[in-house]
């Protein structure tokens, strides 16, 4: 691999769009909803415990978080959707916030791929659904991850993956198993990341 994954450093937590880093490095956005497993993939991609906070109460932070790996991408973590809890101020802000990494971002054109988490156990939920349309309505480069694929059984995995795989939004993208508990998917996912990033 072209990057040494023991060089990452949490470069911001940002709040608000002028926050964002203004290095023109790639990057690549991890999004999805509330508890899809977005911390600890990404703590599974760069062989941490705890680098990506793992929340004991998902929604809980609204920042974007951009964790800088060996000085030659952006691994942007956006913060998860979908929380009910959540106050109508919280969503407010949420949501503002998303949309300024998209709409305010200076390097907007260094954005390399999106990663769209989704639950394998279970069909994507509205909020999903909306997030697909968005990158597919805006041509976005994105793939989709199913997250949590070892708390399937052989017969339920093959019926989940076959059923994300034929969703219209989902059909002509990647789409890559994933267990940050086992590992699986990881060195897949990072392959097509360095592909986006032209980083191999």
């Amino acid at each position: 691999m072209p990057l040494n994954t023991q060089n990452v450093v949490l470069k911001i937590s940002a709040g608000l769009p002028k926050q964002f880093p203004a290095d023109p490095l790639p990057q690549i956005a991890f999004s999805g909803r509330s508890n899809v497993g977005k911390s600890s993939l990404i703590n599974s991609l760069l062989n941490r415990k705890s680098l990506a906070r793992v929340s004991s109460a998902p929604g809980k932070t609204i920042t974007i978080n951009f964790y800088e790996v060996d000085r030659k991408l952006y691994l942007v973590d956006l913060p998860g959707y979908g929380f009910a809890k959540r106050s109508p101020e919280d969503k407010k802000k949420w949501s503002a916030l998303t949309d300024g990494y998209f709409t305010q971002n200076k390097n907007i054109d260094r954005l390399s791929a999106v990663i769209q988490l989704l639950d394998s156990r279970i069909p994507p939920t509205a909020d999903d659904e909306m997030m697909l349309e968005f990158l597919h309505q805006t041509g976005l480069p994105y793939l989709v991850v199913a997250t949590k694929v070892d708390k399937l059984n052989a017969t339920e995995r093959k019926k989940n993956l076959e059923a994300l795989r034929a969703h219209p939004l989902i059909a002509q993208v990647p789409l890559i198993p994933f267990s940050s508990l086992k590992g699986e998917g990881k060195e897949e996912l990072w392959r097509a990341m360095l592909r986006q990033t032209k980083l191999q």
